[in-house]
């Protein structure tokens, strides 16, 4: 169908007339004519009431002329979407993981304005189930989250890109006044209270699987608080409320400061992957995705 169909019917519409109608229209009469013939194939059924003396406008096409007038606007409205269509200046919707806002995107966002000045970003931060659901509704069209290979792995469709931002590690800390309980070996007594994640969280699944004393409820005897908010957790660490496990990303800085104390080398610690994933359908999404992620796995 040639839009300008729509446009001769509504000023047919509006002038009643098929004379004045053409006139507006910058055609003539004989050509005007043509164009709603062709129209009326199109549609399969006559607009028009074609009389002896005269034409009249159907009953049919009169009553349809707000929805006309609302589908030439959409065409009209996609059609500028698409030839000014410009990501640098778009809002990108990011579901992610507390952790992920607090440790990774901060350099996410300085690398991706450097190559997309105008990009401005929406963050949904929740847990890994909130955030996967946000995704798939489409309430987001990226995911910023952990991926362990002892966590069941994450499945989306085909439309759906997989990249990387490199490798993280979840590791057990004490801050605060507990650091003097740490011995010069790096041990620590099995009784010290600790922060712990709950054993059906992302994080509470991972320690939970290799035993991870101070990890979860059920590998630490003196658990004072349960939480899955990693940056509370931090919080309350840097407080010295107890040992807690959270990503290296999140304390680096603590660490080379001696604020916090590492307990990796007594308990060990557990490799993470900074995955992203993309709507290959969202361009801005795309966009992103080429700055931000290594080749889809």
């Amino acid at each position: 169908m040639d839009t300008q169909w729509l446009d001769d019917v509504l000023a047919l519409l509006e002038e009643g007339n098929l004379s004045r109608a053409a006139a507006r229209r910058n055609i003539t009469q004989p050509a005007f004519s043509r164009r709603i013939r062709s129209f009326e194939d199109w549609l399969g059924v006559p607009v028009l009431n074609r009389k002896t003396n005269r034409v009249e406008i159907g009953e049919a096409l009169i009553s349809n002329e707000s929805e006309i007038r609302a589908i030439l606007s959409q065409l009209r409205e996609m059609r500028t979407k698409i030839v000014h269509h410009d990501p640098k200046a778009n809002t990108v919707r990011i579901a992610a993981q507390h952790a992920q806002v607090f440790s990774r995107f901060p350099d996410m966002a300085l690398k991706a304005r450097k190559k997309l000045p105008g990009i401005k970003f929406r963050l949904h931060p929740a847990n890994l189930s909130d955030c996967v659901s946000m995704f798939l509704r489409k309430d987001a069209s990226m995911l910023l989250c952990y991926e362990s290979e002892l966590a069941e792995p994450l499945e989306f469709g085909a439309n759906v890109l997989r990249g990387s931002w490199g490798r993280d590690y979840l590791i057990p800390v004490v801050g605060g006044s507990m650091r003097f309980a740490v011995k010069d070996g790096g041990d620590i007594p099995a009784d010290s209270p600790s922060v712990v994640y709950p054993d059906n969280s992302y994080f509470g699944q991972v320690l939970r699987k290799k035993e991870r004393l101070f990890g979860t409820a059920g590998f630490s005897t003196n658990p004072i608080c349960e939480t899955a908010f990693s940056t509370g957790i931090r919080e309350m660490l840097l407080k010295g409320l107890g040992v807690a496990w959270l990503p290296f990303s999140m304390v680096h800085n603590e660490l080379q400061s001696g604020d916090v104390i590492s307990l990796a080398n007594r308990l060990g610690k557990e490799p993470m992957d900074v995955a992203i994933y993309a709507d290959r359908n969202n361009p801005t999404a795309l966009s992103l995705f080429d700055i931000w992620g290594s080749a889809p796995k």
